[in-house]
């Protein structure tokens, strides 16, 4: 039977890093008070529309609302920002509208130094048993150079108090390419999170768009937020390769391109993304994907509390997608996983010659060793790892420009 995952949305933070790229923000805890109330209004108004909304409506069907939940993720922004108060009330608005399967994976999103030990034992006495941790390096002058508030010894002082409250699924998050990073700095963040013996760990390449104040400034060659300090494509491509083997030899396998964990450990929310399952988006910017169709909220906090108060929902994008949509989905997500896709589920599931298209960028793409395929399913091979996006655009492009398409990944 299907399950739903659910994302909730807290984009407040108490800095905002000049690496963002999202659409969090800096505000008076006012504020953040008045967008929970907004968030448990879009709650009720999903449940008390689903009754009246019409087939072709912009709205989550009741089948999808009544799936049981099993992964819950509050991310942000800085979750830990609402306090055991916020959380409280909104754990017991969710618990109140959507039913709950019997373990669920609760996770919730945390910067370290945002939590202190009463606050700890307050999530896990909600229910709380997974954390993320956004930890991303260790070493002080990479954090303060891009506007990270806590130190290399808060993480571990956090996961401290983590432990200390019984928590005992704890994911942190590293960068590699943060201003000033060198390759013993790299393996000194890498060391010292192994020693602190996480049961996840994820790693992050340093993205380069104009979306966050840094990577902007990057792109223009400009001296701002330490942009020239920032480690070349090369140094990056080390620093992953770096973190490859040393995880795998501390027992964190990796079981997707950016992800790391120790045995039954692995991110159970994240997953549905990369395998097309169902999950609802709550609060300003969130997405939401029920198998057919794909929407997402206003990203504006402001504007999404404005719709809400009309009693509208604040969904302003809903696309249904074709079946190659779904299809691409399928191969560039999946193939995210180090287990691949399989291909004859595929087959099953939309016709083996819905799948036809696709077999001749397969083929091409399985001669130039960039993927592999074993036992039915089609998977990255492990060279290929740091040029997946160039992959994962073979599955983005019309079926009879492949050839074409092909030529840019090698480069002829």
């Amino acid at each position: 039977m299907d399950t739903l995952g659910i994302y909730v949305q807290i984009p407040f933070c108490a800095s905002k890093c000049s690496f963002c790229n999202f659409s969090s923000k800096v505000a008076p805890h006012s504020e953040l008070e008045s967008y929970l109330a907004s968030l448990e209004h879009e709650i009720d108004l999903l449940f008390s529309g689903c009754q009246t909304a019409s087939a072709n409506a912009r709205h989550p069907s009741g089948d999808l609302l009544e799936l049981p939940v099993d992964s819950l993720y509050f991310g942000g922004g800085t979750p830990t920002l609402a306090g055991a108060e916020g959380l409280d009330r909104l754990f017991a608005t969710l618990r109140q509208r959507f039913r709950f399967a019997g373990a669920p994976e609760l996770t919730l999103e945390m910067t370290p130094g945002s939590a202190d030990a009463a606050l700890m034992a307050a999530c896990r006495e909600l229910g709380v048993n997974r954390l993320s941790m956004g930890a991303q390096s260790f070493e002080d002058r990479e954090l303060a150079s891009v506007g990270r508030l806590h130190s290399g010894s808060e993480i571990e002082a956090q996961v401290g108090l983590a432990r200390g409250a019984g928590f005992q699924n704890i994911s942190l998050d590293l960068i590699a390419g943060l201003p000033h990073q060198t390759r013993a700095s790299w393996l000194t963040s890498l060391t010292r999170a192994i020693e602190l013996e996480p049961e996840h760990l994820s790693i992050y390449l340093f993205e380069i768009d104009e979306k966050s104040r840094l990577g902007n400034e990057v792109l223009r060659h400009g001296d701002r937020y330490h942009a020239a300090a920032v480690p070349d494509d090369d140094a990056m491509a080390a620093a992953y390769e770096q973190a490859q083997e040393l995880l795998g030899a501390a027992g964190l396998a990796q079981y997707e391109i950016s992800n790391f964990a120790r045995p039954g450990f692995e991110s159970r929310h994240n997953r549905k993304y990369w395998r097309l399952d169902p999950y609802l988006g709550l609060g300003a910017g969130a997405h939401s994907f029920d198998g057919n169709a794909r929407w997402s909220n206003e990203i504006s906090t402001i504007d999404y509390a404005a719709r809400l108060a009309t009693g509208e929902l604040p969904i302003v994008e809903w696309r249904v997608l074709a079946e190659a949509e779904q299809i691409e989905e399928f191969f560039f997500l999946g193939l995210r996983e180090c287990t691949g896709v399989d291909l004859s589920g595929a087959a099953k599931r939309w016709g083996r010659d819905a799948i036809n298209p696709w077999q001749s960028r397969i083929d091409s793409l399985l001669q130039m060793g960039m993927l592999e395929e074993s036992g039915g399913r089609l998977r990255l091979a492990p060279e290929s790892f740091l040029v997946s996006n160039e992959v994962f655009q073979e599955f983005l492009l019309p079926a009879q420009d492949g050839s074409q398409a092909l030529a840019s990944v090698t480069g002829s």
